[in-house]
């Protein structure tokens, strides 16, 4: 068996597997890296293997800190109640519950493009649940399009979700370059296109509870301070560019220095335990499957690669295309949105961002439209089924302890039409700025 056939199998093997096992990504991932390490050291003896730390170099340790940092910084966000406050605070505004559930579907999307997409459904699930019950109706359809607008909204940000971190590696974009790039709108807008599109269709689908809304639990913020550091984060990030222009280190370093102050703030407003219970439990609470996930990614990409694949994944696409940059901009685009509708996306944009670069020399128009359309169509895709994304799945489960099933069928009776709305949308933006 050649390399590239080994790698291939491997590849798809793993893929087939994280469909199955969502919960067990990294360990998933680490096997596939490991018969990778062992095929080499055995039969290839590629000498890029010799050391055994060598496909850590693979890794963008810039996009992990990123990533465990702003987490850390979201996770103190929430505990401060201030993303419930403002829930609240629209809700009491709407007027009618058709227009609450599109107001907190909206907020949603605007906490997902800074707080990770299933913690911005943990927030807001209790809300939208105590709103259903309220009403004597059932609180699936309000929950799931607080879910399907947190994945939209996660793509428009660096910070927003892994994906958007994956493409920032990839091309050394900072944080500024997802609002405006090489002098065009960037991928922010095109998100923002998708979610009015988006938002306009769930307004059509909910517009017939014209019940008033019922007032809400009164929730009392515990501190602003998480959110001045939230905010500080951010422009921290915005600034970072001048004095890091190549991506390197700094964004990391920033997230990682705002995620330690969010924790020791947190600690001094947490009391009852010493400070040791307190490190100990907030290692604890890192997603360390994620962020051990995302290491393994970067070494599987590495290897993809270097074994010739993702040429032979380029020359594919463009033999499907022909010369039309148009025809390669759609199945990209589309492909990714089916693809992402079942199985994870991280993987699939991870393999598939070398190939849009190849395939951007090969067909014409700029660098970055194919890979922008990867991105919109992967991250939107997983709003089609329950399966799609970890914040659907969360969601669903979330309903199930309520004592409410979901079906595949009422899921994607509210992702699809919601999905196509925002792709629709937002690929159109991408291909008239970018092509």
């Amino acid at each position: 068996m050649t390399t590239i056939v080994f790698v291939a199998v491997i590849f798809v093997a793993t893929y087939v597997a994280l469909s199955f096992r969502k919960d067990k990504r990294a360990p998933v991932v680490w096997v596939g890296v490991a018969l990778f390490a062992a095929y080499n050291f055995l039969v290839a003896r590629d000498p890029y293997w010799a050391h055994a730390l060598q496909p850590l170099r693979d890794v963008n340790w810039n996009v992990i800190g990123i990533f465990v940092g702003s987490l850390l910084v979201a996770e103190t966000f929430t505990f401060s109640l201030v993303p419930a406050r403002l829930a609240e605070a629209l809700i009491k505004r709407a007027g009618t519950v058709g227009k609450a559930v599109v107001v907190v579907a909206a907020l949603s999307g605007f906490l997902s493009a800074f707080v990770e997409n299933v913690a911005t459904v943990l927030i807001l699930a209790p809300i939208a649940v105590e709103m259903a019950r309220r009403l004597d109706v059932s609180p699936a359809p309000f929950l799931i399009s607080v879910a399907i607008s947190s994945n939209l909204q996660g793509t428009a940000t660096l910070i927003g979700d892994p994906p958007s971190m994956l493409l920032a590696a990839h091309y050394g974009l900072s944080f500024n370059d997802f609002f405006w790039l090489d002098g065009r709108p960037g991928i922010f807008f095109a998100v923002e296109v998708g979610a009015v599109a988006s938002l306009a269709v769930l307004y059509f689908m909910f517009r017939k509870y014209r019940q008033p809304v019922c007032e809400p639990r009164r929730v009392e913020v515990k501190s602003w301070t998480p959110t001045w550091l939230l905010v500080g984060m951010i422009v921290a990030l915005a600034v970072s560019p001048v004095f890091d222009p190549g991506f390197r280190f700094l964004a990391g370093a920033v997230c990682l220095a705002f995620g330690a102050a969010a924790k020791l703030w947190e600690r001094r407003h947490t009391y009852g335990r010493t400070a040791y219970d307190y490190a100990q439990e907030t290692v604890r609470r890192i997603d360390w499957d994620t962020t051990l996930f995302l290491v393994g990614i970067f070494i599987f990409v590495g290897v993809l690669e270097r074994a010739g694949l993702v040429e032979r994944i380029a020359d594919a696409v463009q033999v499907a295309a022909g010369s039309s940059l148009f025809a390669g901009y759609n199945i990209i685009l589309w492909f990714s949105l089916l693809v992402s509708a079942f199985v994870d996306n991280v993987p699939y944009v991870s393999a598939m961002l070398p190939v849009t670069a190849l395939l951007a020399g090969r067909m014409g128009g700029s660098v970055y439209l194919l890979p922008l359309g990867l991105l919109v169509g992967s991250c939107l895709g997983g709003n089609i089924t329950p399966i799609g994304a970890a914040a659907n799945i969360v969601a669903v489960g979330y309903l199930a302890r309520e004592g409410v099933k979901v079906g595949f069928g009422e899921f994607v009776k509210i992702g699809l039409p919601f999905t196509l709305a925002a792709t629709l949308a937002g690929g159109a933006f991408i291909w008239l700025v970018w092509s």
